[in-house]
């Protein structure tokens, strides 16, 4: 009788323990591990050099009409960024930013942003950054550099067709070659992007290669000399971060307020 009990009350403990694992979701020995705190997030560690240039789009937009100062302004890169040592940062990957301060246009007065983008969020990860702005394009100018020149044959895969990038380079495809304004072969195009060498535009304020070895790099939709703003008339780069304040990117609008849209596209280059 006294063995029965014992095997009784085994039994019963057993169809508890399942019963509970069933509307907790998980054993109980699990529970007990959880219990101890969160696991340990994986530490990221990317050697991100000066020059690294980043291709972003807009995840929303903003204007100096009602943007608010400390508001806080999201991009994602639109293209894995190489990096020495075989790295990236995958595509995809969120920039975050800050509104710094904004005038109102009004009588007499022009309209202006000022901004900045500081933080990479990738995963769980956040990595701080000081970027300064190589070029702006509005949303159409993006379209247009993802549409084909003319329309592929009968049967030829879309990524085959030719585009023109947001500054005059040619794409011949995806694997070919990218020419600039002067059929000088520049880098190639791939899934997403472009792999191309940054050069100095003409007459630009824009620099070229800042090291030695003038590292391929991802530029999406932009020219390899892409400098300024391209499709959205009456706005004027006043500040692109390069000198103090370093990574205050500050805009103005001729005319009117600054309105910068979801979609619209920009090259930030690491400091």
């Amino acid at each position: 009788m006294k063995l029965r009990s014992i095997r009784h009350k085994i039994s019963v403990f057993s169809i508890a323990s399942v019963l509970l694992d069933l509307f907790v979701g998980q054993p109980i020995g699990a529970q007990a591990q959880s219990a101890k705190g969160p696991v340990e997030r994986h530490r990221l560690n990317l050697e991100i050099p000066t020059g690294t240039v980043l291709p972003v789009r807009l995840n929303h937009g903003f204007s100096s009409k009602n943007a608010k100062e400390g508001q806080a302004i999201t991009a994602q890169i639109m293209q894995d960024v190489p990096l020495p040592n075989n790295g990236n940062i995958p595509g995809g990957t969120k920039v975050l930013g800050t509104i710094v301060s904004v005038q109102r246009a009004a009588s007499g007065t022009n309209g202006t942003v000022s901004f900045r983008f500081d933080v990479l969020a990738i995963h769980q990860n956040r990595i701080p950054i000081v970027t300064n702005l190589r070029a702006l394009a509005g949303f159409m100018e993006v379209q247009f550099a993802q549409t084909p020149e003319f329309t592929p044959g009968f049967g030829t895969p879309y990524v085959w067709a030719d585009t023109r990038q947001i500054g005059g380079d040619e794409v011949y495809g995806v694997g070919g070659p990218v020419t600039d304004r002067w059929n000088q072969t520049v880098g190639k195009a791939v899934y997403g992007g472009v792999l191309v060498h940054v050069r100095a535009q003409p007459g630009s304020e824009c620099r070229g290669a800042l090291d030695a070895e003038d590292r391929i790099q991802a530029l999406w939709v932009f020219s390899s000399d892409a400098c300024g703003v391209y499709g959205i008339e009456q706005l004027n780069i006043v500040h692109a971060g390069r000198t103090a304040p370093v990574g205050t990117i500050v805009l103005a609008s001729q005319t009117q307020n600054v309105n910068l849209r979801s979609g619209d596209g920009l090259l930030l280059r690491v400091d």
